[in-house]
């Protein structure tokens, strides 16, 4: 009866979809190409594969489950100087809202060029572009409304007349976005980055009437700092504004460097993040080799955690990157995410 009640809530506030903020992950840093579309090649390697899970309000009828698959690559390397990137990407999203009543589909691609602004190429700047089929389909059949309720409990009829069990709507986005980063001396690194969203501000409509997806803007910086030898601390902030919703985060994780190797290391890390007015976010990862992996956790501090039993979510990322073959190989100063 509690659940029922619960997926009945969700639905009514799936209506206002149009006015809500995209999905997101807490994890931002670990899944580049839907952070900003210019961090599409933007990394130290050959190829990179990234993807990401996370199941937010699970107490609360799996409210939200949210996964993501990229692949991105730099191409044209040897037609470009040496410490210029051009790089091109493939991405899939995927989102569940109210236990699987409306499901978001999105498959993208995107290019971006960064272009270095000195001889060490250790200052960059770039742009990228994101073309993205979306696909939203509605299932009535997981619809529990309020012309069901009896003094018994919920009947599984309604008086509610559906066209189609399943209503569907597919539309093409536009997002697009640019990145400074730099380095004093090739150890440490800093960045700042913006990125917009729906550029084209694309229809959506399940009843007949017209929604205008409102466009969604995220501001990114960040940086690594030297601790040690071997050790890092990264910092990581990202506010992102659509209509009336803002959403805001900050925090960082300290690397160890377990094994003492500067080329090939094995780092810990541990990190606090912070979503302002809505949940503290425990971070652990481990990156060895060409792997890296993250878990992370929200501890719901909102008006909502009576509900959700302060269990926000659980998020768990995984980054690889394939190193280029020749060690001599020079490197590209890259934010480290």
């Amino acid at each position: 009866m509690k659940k029922t009640l619960t997926t009945l809530t969700i639905c009514l506030v799936l209506a206002g979809m149009a006015k809500a903020q995209d999905p997101n992950f807490s994890q931002f840093f670990a899944s580049p190409i839907t952070l900003n579309p210019a961090l599409t090649g933007k990394f130290d390697g050959v190829y990179r594969f990234a993807a990401n899970y996370r199941n937010q309000w699970p107490t609360i009828s799996n409210a939200y489950t949210t996964a993501t698959a990229s692949f991105d690559m730099g191409i044209m390397k040897n037609r470009i100087p040496d410490y210029d990137q051009f790089g091109i990407g493939f991405m899939g999203f995927t989102d569940r809202a109210g236990d699987g009543v409306l499901t978001n589909n999105f498959f993208g691609v995107s290019l971006a060029y960064h272009k270095a602004l000195d001889e060490n190429g250790y200052n960059q700047i770039g742009a990228g572009f994101q073309g993205v089929y979306s696909n939203k389909r509605l299932n009535t059949d997981h619809l529990t409304l309020l012309d069901m309720l009896t003094p018994f409990g919920f009947t599984n009829q309604t008086q509610e007349v559906f066209a189609n069990k399943q209503i569907n709507i597919s539309y093409f986005d536009l997002n697009a976005g640019f990145i400074y980063n730099g380095s004093s001396n090739g150890y440490n690194n800093y960045y700042i980055g913006a990125s917009m969203y729906h550029i084209n501000r694309p229809k959506e409509s399940f009843t007949g009437a017209d929604y205008i997806l409102n466009p969604r803007v995220t501001i990114q910086a960040g940086g690594k700092i030297p601790v040690g030898t071997y050790n890092y601390l990264h910092i990581a902030a990202n506010h992102s504004m659509q209509a009336k919703a803002h959403n805001s985060m900050l925090g960082g994780a300290f690397s160890l460097n377990v094994n003492n190797d500067e080329e090939n290391p094995t780092n810990v890390y541990l990190g606090l993040w912070y979503r302002l007015n809505d949940a503290a976010i425990p971070y652990l990862g481990l990156e060895f080799g060409e792997w890296q992996f993250g878990a992370s956790y929200d501890v719901n501090t909102s008006s909502l955690k009576a509900a959700s039993q302060s269990r926000g979510g659980v998020e768990i990322s995984l980054i690889y990157i394939k190193k280029p073959v020749d060690p001599n190989a020079k490197k590209l100063n890259c934010p480290k995410f």
